[in-house]
């Protein structure tokens, strides 16, 4: 007789795995189109996705799409032969937590937990409403670029090329309409604005690929704490508005330490571990502005 326990444990860990592995495929296909707005060829292939020139600061040479090269030195070998290893901070994103790099160089920098929420998943409740809408602008993006923690007038990572494509959304908060007769609907609007006006409370950028969406680059702007905005608060208001256009899909990303208190919070699950190897003389900054590696998502 079949043990119900037994086969309940295996579907939960097929599912986790299946889930896994859509967020490595998301955040690979997000760091792709990094690369293609800095003018750099990718591809994907022997179970990864690889740049072969360095890729811009923060976001990782190569994300693994498979377990199975943890499996084999020679995989591990051939991924590494894919991607600029002779170029401080060549870095590589093990989405499975399962490559031992220490004989090529390499240390661990960071490690983190794939997050995964349904698409049945109760909302959140809005505590602290904000208005949510997609950047449509340069202008706009280099705004939203500096709340991230950008350069004033710089992009940072951020290309505007990436403004054309039809599966990255840069989404902002701002301040929610105060004028009593506005709609409720407007502190998780998810329209596209030109407007350069109100103060970037938080962001976060959504990447659409195959039946998911992705969630990267999460972020309450320093200032956000006298509105008495909090992480906590970023998440739920950044769900919503990411539920309310793309409803009926469920949503992926990855996170630590506080960030992924909050994410659980708002009805994330961890489905498995990831690892960050890093190649360098030195380590880089892993303040905030590091979220193209650590969640680059």
């Amino acid at each position: 007789m079949n043990d119900p326990g037994a086969t309940t444990a295996v579907a939960d860990v097929t599912e986790r795995a299946a889930r896994v592995r859509a967020a490595a495929r998301n955040n690979a296909e997000w760091c792709d189109a990094v690369c293609r707005a800095h003018g750099l060829r990718s591809d994907f292939g022997g179970g990864a996705w690889a740049s072969p020139r360095r890729t811009p600061p923060l976001y990782p040479d190569a994300v693994t799409l498979t377990h199975r090269l943890g499996t084999s030195a020679d995989a591990a070998a051939e991924l590494l032969s894919r991607i600029d290893t002779a170029s401080p901070g060549c870095s590589v994103k093990d989405s499975f937590a399962c490559l031992d790099l220490t004989s090529a160089g390499f240390e661990v920098l960071f490690e983190a937990q794939w997050i995964h929420r349904p698409a049945q998943a109760p909302a959140t409740a809005l505590v602290r409403p904000m208005a949510w809408d997609v950047v449509a602008t340069p202008g706009d993006l280099s705004d939203w670029a500096a709340a991230w923690g950008a350069e004033p007038g710089d992009y940072g990572p951020f290309q505007p090329e990436l403004l054309a494509d039809d599966a990255t959304h840069f989404l902002r908060a701002r301040p929610a309409d105060t004028d009593p007769s506005a709609s409720p609907s407007t502190s998780t609007s998810t329209s596209t604005s030109t407007s350069t006006s109100g103060t970037i409370l938080a962001g976060a950028i959504a990447t659409l690929s195959g039946e998911v969406v992705g969630l990267s680059n999460v972020f309450t702007a320093p200032g956000a704490a006298d509105a008495g905005i909090e992480p906590r608060d970023t998440w739920a208001g950044c769900l919503s508005a990411v539920t309310a256009r793309w409803p009926g899909l469920p949503v992926v990303g990855y996170e630590s330490g506080d960030d992924l208190v909050a994410a659980v919070a708002n009805g994330f699950r961890p489905v498995g571990p990831l690892r960050v190897w890093w190649h360098a003389a030195a380590r880089p900054d892993t303040g905030r502005g590091r979220t193209g590696v650590t969640e680059g998502t």
